[in-house]
């Protein structure tokens, strides 16, 4: 699970003081695009311990889920793949436009009529799918999680391992 890096540093200097929120955000920012995901997660914990005693809400927002902050840099990716995937921008498009499709039914029948409308606010979402940015180095991602995923995911058993 990668968390969305972008959300964590707004939700972080949401509760700073104005002035403070501009040299915080910068230190957010270098820690999350540390190449060495352990180095990335100690400048955070640090910084979490020295908002602690003016900010603790700050601080305890930092620490929430702070482990999967640094998932994606963690199995090895780098560069604008792993921009891509620590922000939940292209995730968030599409739901947006699936939200402005299916928000004319007044009176949902079923769940199958709520599946079908989902699927076709993401079929008119699909028309504005541009290429991940990365999308070159995916190999090196399929590779990483292959080595990091002890049972091997197939088509047959995705709710297994789920």
């Amino acid at each position: 699970m990668q968390r969305c890096t972008l959300h964590k540093r707004r939700n972080v200097i949401g509760y700073l003081p104005v002035g403070e929120r501009d040299a915080i955000d910068r230190r957010l920012a270098i820690a999350f695009g540390q190449p060495d995901p352990a180095k990335g997660l100690k400048a955070c914990r640090d910084l979490a311990r020295q908002l602690e005693a003016k900010h603790p809400d700050a601080a305890a927002s930092l620490r929430e889920g702070l482990e999967e902050m640094f998932t994606v840099a963690g199995l090895g990716v780098t560069g604008r793949l792993r921009q891509s995937l620590t922000n939940t921008n292209c995730i968030e498009s599409m739901i947006s436009i699936t939200r402005t499709t299916t928000h004319r039914v007044k009176h949902w029948r079923d769940g199958t009529m709520k599946k079908r409308w989902i699927a076709a606010g993401m079929l008119e979402a699909e028309r504005s799918f541009r290429r991940l940015k990365g999308h070159a180095d995916m190999p090196t991602l399929v590779a990483a999680i292959a080595r990091a995923t002890p049972v091997a995911v197939t088509p047959t058993n995705y709710a297994q391992l789920a």
